[in-house]
This record gives structure tokens, C-alpha cells and sequence, in this order.
């Protein structure tokens, strides 16, 4: 379980350098470049078959499964990638980091759990953070028009991963294998979109390819097939803890890579959100320590 555990947080470290690599991929489409990563990642996992063989057996899955891994992993990045292009890198980064704590919340609700005040107080918190994070941006206490689809987006990428990662916890004997092939169906129904609603645009450059490249190895790759097995078959509440840590390294990220300025609004809006996300978990932390 420790080793599963720190599976988990390799896919966090991972993740935080997803909004970074977006921005560099350049102009791209968000589904042409979903179709592009996820067939990079899909198609690594399923070369490393070649040293396993019978591997490939795993895909042999009831739908409920193929639904869930393929509604997770398409549904989340399709609303990720367009959240980057209609909203500030940063504060769509942070938006969609909501996740971590609608994990912890998810949880409580399963049964055995049951919703405490800090529960309730946390995510009031994490609330209160994305609202000083889209209002900070225009100076005032009402939403920059031009961003707000790029906020909702992100705040859907939240509850989508949400719900993802905590149901598979009810398929722990699915073999991590499986995701090779929810990542190839995510990218074939990713070209299907890009082909019906965009218009292509590679990128321009070694350096935007590079960002692709490294999209579909790291993030949108070895990250899912660390994820599964952590949330699987590690602490899957330590996890979601861990998981705070992932919109403050992703901004600080940004910030020293000159994709974002270091503003007081996401200082404060990265406070609150942590803050109210390790407040919602403040019983499992005791617990642990116990």
C-alpha cells in the first residue's frame, strides 16, 4: 500500500506541470491536442505489452469500466484544454484544482462517511478562493466576462476528476493495463471532435512539439498509470491530501516561467483553497497520526 501510495503522488508531480505545458503547446485546438497526447500516452503504455506478453487481456472489461475511464479521462481533458484557452493559464489551473477537495468531500459521502462541519467549512473556503481568483483579475467583485466560460469549464474539470477518481476505487480489480485502453478511445474520440469542429493547426516549432511530446508522456501518460494504481491500491484520503500540493506547485510553475504574474489575488486565492482543502481533511489527518 506505501508503494501504491507514492505512485499517487509521482502522478501529482506530474500534473503539476500540465497547465505550463498546455500554454507552450502553442495554438493548437483542444481536441486535436487531446487526440495528440493521449495517443502519445496510449501508445507508450501499450509498447511496454512487447516485454509483457498477455498483457493486452486487460481491455477484456464490462462496460461500467470502459465508461468510467473513458468519461474520466476524455471528459476532464476535453474541459482542461478548452478552460487554457478561454481563461488565464494560472487562474483555470487553480479552478480546475478544485478537485483534491471535492475528493475529500466525494469520500465522506461513501459509505461508513458522513459530511462533518469542516467538511462543510472547506469547501466554503475553497469556494470563497475561486472567487477571489476571477474577480481578482478585473479588480472588483464581479466576473470578467471574457473569461467566464473558461472558468466554468474548469470548474467542470474539477467535478469530473472528482467523481472519477473516487468511483474507481470501486473497481480496484480492474489492472491499471485497462487504462492503455481508455487513453487510445480518449484520443480516437478526440480526433472525431477536432475533425467535426475545429480547424487543424500543428504546432509551430520544436519547441511547441517538445510541449505536445512531453504532454503525452508525462501528464497526460505515465501520470494516469500512476494514478490508477495509487487510488487503487494505495491511501486513497492521503492521496487526496497530497493532492492540495498540486495548484501551488503548478503556479509557482507558471509564475517562474513568466506564463503568469505573481498577483496578490492568486496568492490569496492559493491560501484559500489549500486552506480550505486541508481543513476538509483535518479528521483524516488526525487519524493518520493516530
Amino acid at each position: 500500500m506505501f508503494l501504491a501510495t507514492l505512485s499517487g503522488f509521482g502522478a501529482i508531480l506530474l500534473w503539476s506541470a500540465l497547465a505550463l505545458l498546455t500554454a507552450a503547446s502553442g495554438a493548437v485546438p483542444p481536441f486535436q491536442l487531446l487526440a495528440l497526447t493521449f495517443a502519445i500516452g496510449g501508445g507508450m503504455g501499450a509498447a511496454s505489452w512487447a516485454f509483457r506478453p498477455g498483457a493486452w487481456r486487460s481491455l477484456r472489461q464490462p462496460w461500467p469500466v470502459w465508461a468510467l475511464g473513458v468519461g474520466g479521462l476524455f471528459g476532464y481533458h476535453a474541459l482542461y484544454y478548452a478552460a487554457l484557452r478561454l481563461a488565464p493559464p494560472a487562474e483555470a489551473s487553480l479552478v480546475a484544482y478544485l478537485w483534491p477537495l471535492l475528493i475529500v468531500l466525494f469520500s465522506a459521502l461513501l459509505p461508513g462517511e458522513r459530511l462533518k462541519g469542516n467538511h462543510v467549512v472547506g469547501a466554503l473556503l475553497g469556494l470563497a478562493g475561486v472567487a477571489v481568483l476571477i474577480t481578482g483579475r478585473s479588480g472588483g467583485l464581479t466576473l470578467d466576462p471574457a473569461a467566464t466560460p473558461g472558468y466554468l469549464l474548469a470548474l467542470g474539470c474539477a467535478f469530473v476528476w472528482s467523481g472519477y477518481s473516487v468511483l474507481s476505487r470501486r473497481f480496484g480489480a480492474v489492472p491499471t493495463d485497462a487504462v492503455v485502453g481508455f487513453c487510445l478511445v480518449t484520443a480516437a474520440l478526440a480526433l472525431v471532435c477536432h475533425l467535426a469542429f475545429e480547424t487543424t493547426v500543428w504546432p509551430n516549432g520544436a519547441a511547441q512539439w517538445l510541449a505536445v511530446i512531453g504532454l503525452g508522456l508525462g501528464p497526460v501518460g505515465a501520470a494516469f498509470y500512476l494514478w490508477d494504481h495509487g487510488v487503487k491500491h494505495g491511501e486513497i484520503r492521503v492521496l487526496g491530501v497530497a493532492s492540495y500540493a498540486a495548484p501551488v506547485l503548478s503556479t509557482i510553475i507558471l509564475v517562474a516561467a513568466g506564463a503568469a504574474a505573481a498577483t496578490w489575488s492568486l496568492g490569496v486565492a492559493t491560501a484559500l483553497i489549500v486552506g480550505g482543502a486541508l481543513l476538509a481533511s483535518l479528521d483524516m489527518l488526525r487519524r493518520k497520526v493516530s
